[in-house]
């Protein structure tokens, strides 16, 4: 896992000094070496920060092809690799490492963009073609790796953070209509809260030439018609099914030249990542654990339980709240995005701690809510399915938030939101989760400037959203819940979830995280599987409890989901995160920013002394993105 940044000039020569501080600004990614390659005609640049995980000693990048008129820069990991190594041997391919990253660039040369039909794995990756002066770049299906690209002054600029390229020198300015949507659904698939910042999407290459920039996918979900009728087969023939593809990406993620630990919550997901990784693992898992101060929110002894079972070695990391107030700010600046609670801190804080250990690679069960519908609200999307009627929302979730008081503002609200008549005019339905995001844009909305809102006055966020997505290629006569799925897997996943819970706050102390439940081949096993075996009645990820059964404690497989939160810091006004959002909320850097009425904002803060804890924790989400949007505006001097 690295940091990679290329530059490619379309008319004149470029600045060395600006590829090496774009480079540098990625050290946190890759503390072992940084690397610099630039083409004798000045028009393209290479740089890498390497982690050294595979092949310590010659896998240095870039990475040249025999003749040298092609190079690659990989950030990432690809599996089953040495097969392949063999197989372009083979072909009369040479070598100059042992690496992983290297297979890329041979089979660019064998099969040009196809070769990522070939690649299986967490990755980015960008190629000089030499020969046909041709920039080749690529990320992979989920989004996992992170690749964003600019084009200013007639230079595309590549690079795994947005900071990589304002050190090169792109503008550091907000993108306002992308503020503005962040308030609303958000997370679109390519724009970025930074104006002339994009993203290349997930499961998708970039092609780049002296005359065009184009970008193609190739892959997506493509989740069968409704209606569809598959080969007949119980439960127990899905369960074997899924646990042997299971099986199998956890297995190759234990590939290493450095040791592997797991990340651990008392969650079903992480729980059958470690019990698998425990079958192949020689010796115990090194398995490191979050707990917090709160009871509700705190997973210790379900967690220490589940190691138990797996004799794993188990690792509390404790985090408290005034901890999370001393990081906001730096776990902030590596997100580069707007949260809507602390939790992205906290992961920041334990793979911190995971550095300290001396672990550089971890195993995470992010991705499984998203195959697998785990999320509370992906139950309100499974009408039309012979479950019966829709579940009555108002008496289930009520019930889930009384049990789980940790679930709130997780769970789909009713009322108070957006007009969401156009996406039931598209889909035929409203997505589970949009309702719950139309719920919080209705508490931000009231919460922006009043000239802000004006400047998108008739602007349609919903058409925005959804002029992204290929809805008659990949929505149109699919189940409600695969919609749904596929909806949020494009937009939530890559964008919130796989980066302020995944690889950015994992990066920021040089940690790699690996993903099983997101590998591509048991996607492809999952998404053709019926949803019942998705959820069940009241059971959610069905298929999972009954596959890995064996692997889990009891108490992990009757657990219903909870959502992976850290205490809200509205909990405790006066603590230390607490000091933090009222000195930056009633300042100057809110005062400087055009979007949100800072009377509005402190009229809420005026009143968290006076009302009761529910009503507190209710108006927690916009204030955490209000306050993330100053960190942001603040450290990276953004202008409006």
């Amino acid at each position: 896992m690295c940091g990679i940044v290329a530059m490619f000039s379309q008319h004149g020569s470029i600045a060395r000094q600006a590829l090496e501080n774009a480079t540098k600004s990625l050290e946190h990614r890759g503390p072992d070496g940084q690397r610099y390659w630039i083409a004798p005609d000045r028009r393209v640049g290479l740089g890498h920060a390497r982690l050294s995980i595979i092949d310590l000693t010659t896998g240095d990048q870039p990475i040249a092809n025999e003749s040298e008129n092609r190079r690659i820069i990989v950030n990432g990991e690809f599996y089953g690799y040495e097969a392949i190594q063999k197989e372009l041997e083979g072909l009369g391919h040479r070598l100059r490492t042992r690496s992983d990253s290297e297979i890329a660039l041979h089979l660019y040369e064998e099969l040009g963009a196809h070769c990522l039909h070939r690649l299986r794995g967490e990755f980015a990756l960008v190629l000089w073609d030499g020969e046909s002066q041709t920039l080749f770049a690529a990320r992979d299906r989920f989004g996992i790796k992170p690749l964003f690209y600019a084009l200013h002054g007639g230079t595309l600029y590549l690079a795994s953070e947005a900071k990589a390229l304002f050190a090169a020198g792109v503008p550091r300015r907000w993108d306002a209509e992308s503020v503005y949507h962040s308030a609303g659904f958000g997370g679109q698939q390519m724009r970025t809260l930074f104006e002339g910042v994009y993203q290349v999407p997930p499961g998708h290459y970039m092609i780049a030439t002296g005359r065009h920039i184009q970008l193609k996918r190739y892959w997506d979900f493509d989740y069968p018609r409704a209606g569809h009728i598959g080969p007949t087969r119980s439960d127990a023939e899905y369960a074997e099914e899924f646990r042997q593809a299971f099986d199998e990406a956890v297995r190759i993620r234990l590939r290493a030249d450095v040791p592997v630990g797991c990340y651990l919550s008392g969650g079903i997901d992480s729980c059958a990542v470690l019990g698998l990784a425990a079958r192949h693992h020689q010796g115990p898992v090194r398995a490191f654990t979050l707990t917090f101060d709160r009871p509700e929110y705190n997973e210790e002894a379900i967690a220490q339980e589940m190691a138990a079972k797996a004799k794993a070695d188990f690792s509390p990391v404790p985090i408290r709240q005034d901890e999370l107030a001393d990081n906001f700010s730096d776990a902030i600046l590596q997100s580069e995005t707007l949260c809507v609670n602390a939790h992205g801190v906290a992961k920041y804080l334990l793979s911190r701690a995971v550095h300290k250990a001396g672990y550089k690679v971890v195993l995470t069960g992010e991705g499984s809510d998203e195959i697998l519908g785990g999320y509370l609200h992906f139950r309100r999307d499974m009408p039309g399915n012979g479950q019966g009627p829709r579940l009555d929302a108002g008496g289930v979730f009520e019930r889930l938030e009384r049990l789980n008081p940790s679930t709130h503002g997780a769970l789909p609200c009713n009322g108070n939101g957006h007009d969401l008549t156009n996406v039931r005019r598209l889909l035929g339905f409203v997505p589970g989760w949009m309702e719950t995001a139309s719920a919080l844009s209705g508490k931000m909305h009231a919460l922006l400037a009043e000239d802000f809102l004006q400047t998108f006055k008739g602007h349609d966020g919903c058409r925005s959203f959804f002029n992204d997505i290929d809805v008659r290629g990949q929505l149109t006569g699919r189940d409600p819940l695969h919609q749904s799925l596929y909806l949020w897997s494009r937009t939530r996943l890559p964008n919130y979830i796989l980066t302020l819970l995944g690889d950015r706050m994992e990066m920021a102390h040089s940690v790699e995280g690996r993903v099983p439940f997101l590998d591509h081949r048991l996607v492809e096993v999952m998404r053709a599987q019926p949803v019942t075996q998705k959820i069940r009645g009241t059971t959610q990820k069905y298929v999972l409890r009954e596959a890995v059964r064996d692997l889990i404690t009891e108490t992990v497989y009757r657990r219903p989901k909870h959502p992976f939160l850290s205490p809200p810091l509205t909990l405790n006004p006066q603590g230390r995160f607490g000091v933090l959002l009222q000195d930056m909320l009633r300042g100057a850097v809110l005062a400087s920013m055009p979007f949100f009425d800072q009377k509005k904002v402190v009229g809420v803060l005026d009143s968290l002394h006076t009302v009761d804890e529910s009503s507190r924790v209710a108006n927690d989400q916009a204030l955490m993105m209000i306050l993330s949007a100053c960190v942001l505006h603040d450290r990276f001097r953004l202008s409006a």
